[in-house]
């Protein structure tokens, strides 16, 4: 593992512990921003019947609470390098066979789709090109795991200059288009008309 990773697996599981199982924990502003994200990341799914996913960077695995509510039905895979965050999820859905979480990729098998939400926001002291270079890879890892399509999330470099943190990362949302076209599928949705700060790309096989 890089160090910048190690670096973030250190701030989230310092989150954790002092949030718990909640949107803060996994360093959300709120559940309504939360859960709109989902929204968005959902739409690559086919839910008119079940299917199995991988969460990569799963945190407790909030996104499956929030799939269940609204009436999915899955098998759900959570992968997240934080052990105390995969721990935490593990306590929460123990008596759910639908539910498993793993801290090595190598553990997740192939699901039918994949999402990451707000995992690649928080580089810290990283490096730009550095930690580009990290989602990257992260989106091969995805693709590499997801037979029908996979979605994602990042903050986008055209918000407002005052507000952007040094810490965040702020992904070129027409890089990642042309990256998930040339490299993945030629069916791929950029969503950049939601009221948050960042985007979301749909690619789907």
């Amino acid at each position: 593992m890089t160090n910048e990773l190690e670096k973030v697996k250190g701030y989230f599981t310092e989150k954790l512990e002092q949030h718990g199982a909640t949107h803060r924990g996994v360093d959300y502003n709120s559940v309504e921003s939360q859960e709109a994200r989902f929204f968005q990341l959902i739409k690559v799914i086919d839910s008119s019947q079940p299917y199995s996913l991988l969460d990569y960077g799963s945190g407790y695995g909030g996104m499956y609470d929030y799939l269940r509510r609204i009436g999915h039905q899955l098998d759900y895979y959570g992968y997240d390098i934080a052990e105390p965050m995969i721990a935490r999820g593990r306590e929460l859905y123990a008596h759910d066979p639908k539910c498993f979480f793993a801290s090595k990729i190598e553990e997740i098998p192939v699901c039918d789709y994949a999402t990451v939400s707000g995992t690649f926001n928080m580089k810290l002291d990283a490096d730009f090109d550095a930690w580009t270079k990290i989602v990257v890879q992260s989106l091969h890892e995805m693709n590499d795991r997801a037979a029908k399509g996979f979605s994602f999330n990042m903050l986008t470099k055209y918000s407002d200059a005052d507000r952007m943190r040094p810490d965040l990362y702020y992904g070129d949302p027409c890089f990642f288009f042309d990256y998930c076209k040339r490299n993945f599928s030629k069916n791929v949705a950029l969503l950049h008309d939601y009221t948050l700060y960042d985007f979301t790309i749909l690619v789907r096989k």
